[in-house]
């Protein structure tokens, strides 16, 4: 016999599970062509890339930096590896498997550093490398999103066991649509910082 009283706050996660689903899936594309871009430059370090478009976009550029080779292969290689795991979790929700908190708790820690390391990377290619990969960028608001969608669902089912008022604080917040203001927020930040940063020389 089913339970009602389990399936049916499972099913306001529906949207969530979907957005993760999404953003999952366009950052999987994105790692996939990455990593042949690597393989590219590994047979030919010179060959010019479909996106090395000028002195500021160039993925070329990004993939020959040693930042884009942290571990010792190309970093699109751990998105091979992670995104099908996060798209599998997402379908699982929109199934209305419900997860155990051990397991929201590691996905929401696991997609922290994710994160991180993404905004990392990120700082790299402005500060350092000087040059945007427009496939790289895409992983970022990927990342952003899933990790938005995963705090969500973390809040929501109190993972980490948060006092009632803290929690039902939270939820608040959430239902009054403010987690969308936060990511969305996000967004512009970033679109900002790279208008800022580079203006016109994008498209020069």
């Amino acid at each position: 016999m089913t339970d009602l009283g389990i399936i049916s706050p499972l099913r306001a996660y529906r949207k969530s599970y979907i957005a993760m689903l999404v953003s999952s899936t366009l950052s999987l594309i994105a790692s996939l062509v990455l990593s042949a871009e690597a393989i590219t430059l590994a047979k030919q370090p010179t060959v010019k890339l479909a996106c090395d478009i000028n002195a500021i976009v160039s993925c070329g550029k990004v993939a020959r930096s040693w930042q884009s080779n942290l571990l010792g292969f190309p970093n699109a290689f751990l998105g091979l590896m992670s995104e099908p795991v996060v798209i599998a979790v997402a379908i699982a929700g929109l199934g209305l498997v419900a997860f155990p908190r051990w397991f929201l708790r590691t996905a929401h820690l696991f997609y922290l550093a994710g994160l991180a390391f993404a905004f990392w990377l990120l700082s790299q290619s402005f500060f350092v490398i000087k040059a945007l990969c427009p496939w790289c960028l895409l992983v970022t608001l990927s990342t952003v999103t899933v990790f938005a969608t995963m705090t969500r669902i973390n809040i929501m089912e109190n993972t980490w066991a948060l006092s009632a008022e803290n929690h039902g604080r939270l939820v608040n917040l959430l239902n009054r649509g403010w987690g969308r203001v936060l990511y969305t927020f996000t967004y512009s930040i970033l679109a900002l910082a790279i208008f800022f940063k580079y203006g016109t020389k994008l498209i020069h």
